[in-house]
């Protein structure tokens, strides 16, 4: 029975050992998540804080995805045989498409892809998104944003290509390296999400992210998994001492001197 009990204690201490290691884990592992969302902010801010940059002027192309939320300008031309649409996208309850357009920048070799805006779903093929092209050359203004060539947790991929089949004409991610294969020009390593402009009235609907530039809840995270992992560690030499008690383990005060 003895040498029961003694492994019953082992096992329990070593479970409650393990529970306070993956508590404290989960508190730095919030921790690292604050340090990212901070660095992401800075981020933003600087980005944000910088003067427009006009992509007809000067092309940083090492700098460029370092620029994500930074206003831009840009003049060009529409390459709308390499156009594609963007799955899942939703305005005003409607489920739609963003169109992705690559635009040849005026004295330039290089094209961008430009994030136009929504389209409603049932307008979304051909020969009905020709009503949305926009002929000439054209001024767009925006903020540069970075592609993604791999899914968030949880996200689907695109599909690769079957035999004989030479493009998507759909996505789930603005994945430009995999874009700049079914496109003729050649594609600056980010894209443009397009401002609304008052005078635009018609489709597709533009509108910009709402950047939250907050630290989010990592840090009270963090504090609470420490608070839990404390908590455990000085309890439970307490509990274990009260449950010897309550059996007999060890007497409860200090033994008399037997000479006394």
């Amino acid at each position: 029975m003895r040498t029961r009990g003694f492994l019953h204690w082992v096992l329990t201490t070593l479970f409650v050992l393990a529970a306070i290691a993956v508590m404290v884990r989960l508190g730095f592992w919030q921790l690292d998540r604050l340090a990212q969302r901070r660095a992401f902010n800075d981020r933003v801010l600087a980005a944000q804080a910088m003067p427009v940059l006009n992509l007809n002027e000067n092309v940083p192309l090492s700098d460029l995805e370092t620029m994500e939320y930074r206003e831009v300008i840009v003049e060009g031309t529409y390459l709308f045989e390499d156009e594609v649409l963007l799955r899942n996208q939703v305005w005003e309850g409607r489920l739609g498409f963003h169109v992705l357009t690559p635009l040849q920048i005026r004295g330039s070799t290089w094209a961008v892809l430009v994030d136009r805006g929504w389209i409603p779903f049932e307008e979304a093929q051909l020969p009905a998104r020709l009503a949305f092209q926009e002929q000439g050359m054209v001024t767009v203004k925006g903020i540069i944003r970075r592609g993604q060539e791999h899914p968030d947790f949880g996200g689907v991929p695109d599909p690769t290509l079957t035999p004989g089949q030479t493009r998507l004409e759909a996505w789930n991610l603005v994945n430009i390296p995999r874009i700049q294969q079914q496109t003729r020009a050649s594609l600056l390593p980010i894209y443009i999400q397009q401002a609304p402009d008052p005078a635009w009235q018609g489709l597709p609907y533009r509108a910009l992210p709402e950047v939250e530039i907050s630290e989010g809840p990592h840090l009270g995270y963090a504090i609470q998994w420490f608070t839990f992992a404390a908590i455990l560690g000085i309890g439970y030499p307490f509990y274990v001492k009260r449950q010897l008690h309550k059996a007999g383990g060890y007497p409860a005060k200090p033994l008399e001197d037997e000479d006394e």
